[in-house]
């Protein structure tokens, strides 16, 4: 994987010498309140550098570690797709970063992998999370109901969006 330079981020493949700086990213409430993990957040990030499945890139603003946005891809030919996950420090949120972020992978996964179709699955009450995804061209396609367990142990909607290669503004 190539570094990514969006308008305000740049985009680089995780390196374990990031773990540390990321997991104290995730341990914030605003982050730890969306993206759990459990009693070792190194460890949880770790593993997903070690899964072949999880494509993991960290977030810089300013050269200083600000997040992680990580793919993954269904490769059956049939249903081929890739999905995007994010999570940013809470000091920069509101500022753009997350928009960026999203639209600088999006358009390489849809010019360097060829995918036509992106999906994107935030909490359905994360309405900051919604209007960012939004932004880069991201639609509702609807709501999965008592998708994922919270915090407080239970279960929370969903939203699925997706964003085909053609709407992707340029």
């Amino acid at each position: 994987m190539t570094v990514l330079h969006g308008a305000l981020v740049v985009l680089r493949p995780t390196v374990t010498e990031d773990v540390a700086a990321l997991a104290a990213i995730r341990a914030t409430p605003e982050v730890r309140a969306r993206w759990k993990g459990g009693n070792d957040l190194e460890a949880d990030i770790a593993a997903s550098l070690d899964d072949s499945d999880c494509n993991c890139l960290t977030v810089e603003y300013q050269q200083r570690i600000t997040g992680m946005i990580q793919w993954y891809s269904e490769e059956d030919p049939d249903y081929r797709h890739a999905g995007i996950d994010l999570f940013l420090e809470p000091t920069v949120h509101g500022n753009g970063l997350g928009t960026d972020a999203v639209r600088t992978l999006a358009r390489h996964l849809i010019d360097a992998y060829g995918y036509h179709r992106l999906v994107i699955d935030p909490a359905a009450d994360n309405t900051a999370a919604i209007r960012c995804y939004e932004k880069v061209g991201f639609r509702p396609v609807g709501i999965m109901r008592q998708y994922e367990r919270g915090p407080d142990d239970t279960w929370h909607d969903g939203l699925l969006m997706d964003l085909l290669a053609t709407e992707l503004p340029r």
